[in-house]
């Protein structure tokens, strides 16, 4: 061989080795790093990560590991795009520099189209929440978002009305409700937390729109349930995890109607909000005190707001928050052509038609609540609440002194705060336990800014000129319920859920009780479930109460008690509670439902109406009895859905024993030796209803029948019955050229049926009332 080739070939293979390592001495390897989670902080493994440079080359591609982290190595100085990729992901992308010195690390986080990741957890959640309450040997009736949809006002529906299409529900005036004889007496829950009542007013605190769905339980409830337990309406509302989007919407017609609402809903990355509001203004703010068809000085304003806001700790927990604001301004009803029963100052006339009441009601709340899960047998609720209500009667004051004999200018607020919690355990295949506590305490102000005549002992003015009185107080109340129960599945067909309560009030008055519950449930067959249940019931009276110095400080004017100063302190109720039931599946698509109740009442409340202003204030009677039976149906089927329900309920009470002020003498005396029918008893109640989708347009409607309300001495008699139609017709247009819309054409009492709801007689009725005349209403909603 060449000597001169070998001696080349020497050198050459120093170099290659003597190069290199001096190159290596003065140059640092560089590297990125870093880590793609899913929009909880979850890693995922096997997605693909693409390394860009600055002029968009590939430079490198790689895959996650099991822990999700991923490595570039041997990298150059510069800048880069990390680009992630991964199925059922959207793509993700970081931005890193690589400098002389040092490499690069970064996290990218994958979202997942329409927040599906969010959806699954919410929707465990969800789940998990619904799985700490029970309704075992309850009767449950629930609505779905379809169902209130298919309603002939749709989601414009005032809630009091969508709650009228549930068995057993009798309507009264100004938007109250009375399910199974109660007077009240209803629990109002959003997402499984206690919101405290406000004081009675004539408007809705609660919103048709936002609401996902809602059940009613009634009968023997379990121990998680106190206080308030004619029904418990148990309300899950609509949350932007599960429902993006937004609308517009306008309602106009009848009455001079005009209702704007709009809402809006989404989520990212854990977090999702779901708000609405809505803007009313009609001329029937409360119902008309006569039978023509518009009622004269009724115009009303209103304003709702609702927010619920929620976000995703991890998978396992979540915050959320609600936030809730109702208010309206009212003008109270007139009847024309009436004459002054009383003299103000030399004036004996003054037309009834320009007697110029008012009213106006505010109600605020919010709740927060962390909710979460623990291995997979421990869920737990966790909320703090507050409620902020306030009522304000303003009077006309010639007008009312020289009708009524007083005007007072009169107002009642409530501050409440309180918290809640709730837990379940799933100890084994059988057993279920469920314990929890609530403690709410409340601030009550009452003032009183009256004028009113003085008078004899007979009632009869004795001086146009008036005198003032002027009554203030205030209260704080305090109540706590402690619950523990046992869901036991006995057999595969038989469970059973029983427990007790323990409830302390210290209000107006200052009393205890331990409660225990027993429900069970039976699967006879594939088709049939029988319920049934025993309750011991503890009911505190509405916080509302008529101080006795107020009462006393009239005397001897011509605003002076029927009944005197008589005030025994107000009572708590207390009730023993069956129920027993069955439902059966007929047909795959049609269910049918029988269900008896019996109530045996010590102290049983109801309420009554003091002086002109059209405020309740609670009483009892010694004992009560109430009775009866229901009956359910449901169909469903393709575009086809249909129900009937009927309720046949008898309300009686005895011997009024507090509040005694509110009624004349030789009332009382009867009603102290009779049993007599309550005021809102309503022997048989029916609501029907019907929708169909044909051609892309629903059509829809439902009636509704009431043998009439108690009137005259005693509530010896009952008004007439009625029976009302509402019909409708909704199609939804898309796409149009400005997006999607759904419009509706709406009819109220179809056949124009003049009803009364109230006549003014009655034990504790004011003034009378009729049902709302025929009414045609167009909305109009813009989704996007």
């Amino acid at each position: 061989m060449n000597l001169r080739l070998l001696q080349g070939a020497a050198l050459a293979l120093a170099y290659s080795c003597i190069v290199p390592a001096s190159y290596a001495e003065n140059v640092v390897p560089h590297y990125i790093e870093g880590d793609v989670n899913d929009s909880l902080g979850r890693p995922l493994p096997e997605a693909t990560v693409k390394l860009k440079s600055s002029e968009g080359h590939i430079v490198g591609t790689t895959s996650t590991d099991a822990q999700g982290h991923f490595t570039f190595t041997d990298i150059a100085s510069g800048d880069y795009a990390v680009v992630v990729d991964k199925a059922s992901f959207q793509t993700g992308t970081g931005i890193v520099k690589v400098s002389e010195s040092s490499g690069a690390s970064t996290t990218v986080t994958l979202a997942t189209p329409d927040a599906l990741e969010v959806k699954v957890v919410a929707k465990r959640l969800d789940r998990a929440r619904n799985g700490i309450s029970v309704d075992t040997g309850s009767s449950v009736y629930r609505l779905s978002s379809k169902d209130i949809a298919a309603l002939p006002q749709g989601e414009s529906t005032p809630f009091n009305q969508v709650m009228l299409q549930v068995p057993g529900v009798a309507q009264d005036s100004y938007g109250q409700l009375h399910v199974r004889g109660d007077h009240a007496n209803l629990q109002y829950r959003l997402n499984g937390i206690i919101l405290p009542e406000s004081i009675s007013g004539f408007g809705q605190t609660l919103d048709t729109r936002f609401v996902d769905s809602v059940s009613l339980l009634t009968g023997a409830l379990p121990a998680q349930y106190g206080y308030r337990t004619a029904g418990v309406v148990d309300i899950h509302t609509k949350s932007g995890a599960l429902e993006p989007g937004g609308r517009i919407g306008v309602e106009m017609g009848s009455h001079n109607t005009q209702e704007y609402s709009g809402d809006i809903s989404g989520s990212k990355d854990g977090f999702s909000y779901y708000l609405t509001g809505s803007l009313l203004r009609n001329n029937l703010g409360i119902e008309n005190p006569t039978s023509s068809y518009s009622a004269l000085h009724d115009t009303t304003h209103q304003n709702k707001e609702f927010g619920y806001f929620s976000y995703l700790v991890n998978s396992t927990s979540r915050i959320s928050l609600i936030l809730g604001n109702s208010s309206g301004r009212f003008q109270i009803p007139n009847s024309s052509g009436q004459t002054p029963s009383y003299t103000l100052n030399g004036m004996t006339t003054y037309p009834s038609e320009n007697v110029d009441e008012r009213q106006t009601e505010s109600t605020r709340y919010g709740v927060l609540a962390f909710q979460g899960t623990v291995g997979e047998d421990f869920n737990y609720q966790v909320a703090a609440f507050s409620r902020y209500s306030k009522v304000l009667f303003e009077p006309d004051t010639a007008g009312d002194l020289m009708y009524t004999g007083v005007a007072g200018r009169i107002q009642r607020s409530g501050l409440a705060h309180g918290l809640q919690a709730d837990g379940s355990y799933k100890l084994n295949e059988a057993h279920i336990l469920r314990m929890g506590m609530a403690y709410t305490r409340e601030r009550l102000s009452n003032s009183q800014d009256a004028l009113t005549f003085p008078a004899d002992a007979n009632g009869n003015q004795t001086s146009d000129q008036p005198v003032s009185v002027v009554d203030n107080n205030e209260k704080s109340t305090h109540q706590i319920g402690l619950y523990l129960q046992d869901e036991w599945k006995v057999t595969d067909k038989l469970t059973l859920n029983y427990g007790a309560r323990a409830d302390w009030v210290n209000a107006y008055f200052t009393d205890h009780q331990l409660s225990p519950r027993l429900g069970a449930v039976y699967q006879l067959s594939p088709a049939t479930i029988l319920h049934a249940g025993y309750a011991r019931y503890f009911t505190p009276p509405a916080n509302e109460l008529i101080p006795g110095s107020t009462v006393s400080s009239f005397q001897n004017t011509t605003n002076a008690s029927p009944g005197g100063t008589l005030n025994d302190p107000i009572q708590a109720e207390k009730t023993d509670y069956y129920d027993l039931g069955f439902s059966h599946k007929l047909t795959p698509y049609l269910t049918v439902g029988l269900d008896g109740y019996y109530k045996k009442i010590k102290n049983l409340l109801d309420e009554g109406q003091f002086g002109s202003a059209l405020i309740f204030t609670p009483f009892n009677y010694d004992e009560g009895k109430i009775y009866g039976l229901e009956f359910t149906s449901s169909y469903r089927k393709d575009n086809l859905s249909a129900y009937l329900n009927i309720a046949r309920s008898v309300a009686l009470g005895k011997n009024i024993i507090s509040s005694q002020y509110l009624f004349d003498s030789t009332e009382s005396a009867y009603i102290a030796n009779n049993w007599v029918h309550l005021d809102h008893d309503q022997a048989v109640t029916a609501s029907a209803g019907a929708s169909y989708l044909w051609q892309g347009t629903t059509y829809s409607a439902n009636a509704m029948f009431g043998s009439g309300l108690r009137k005259d001495f005693a509530n010896t008699d009952h008004l007439p019955a009625y029976t009302t139609m509402n019909v409708s017709a909704a199609h939804t247009f898309d796409p149009t050229p400005v997006g999607k819309i759904t419009g509706r054409l709406s009819v109220i009492n179809l056949f124009d049926k003049v009803y009364e709801i109230r006549d003014g007689s009655g034990i504790g009725v004011g003034a009378p009332q009729f049902g709302q005349r025929r009414s045609v209403y167009l909305g109009l909603s813009k989704y996007f």
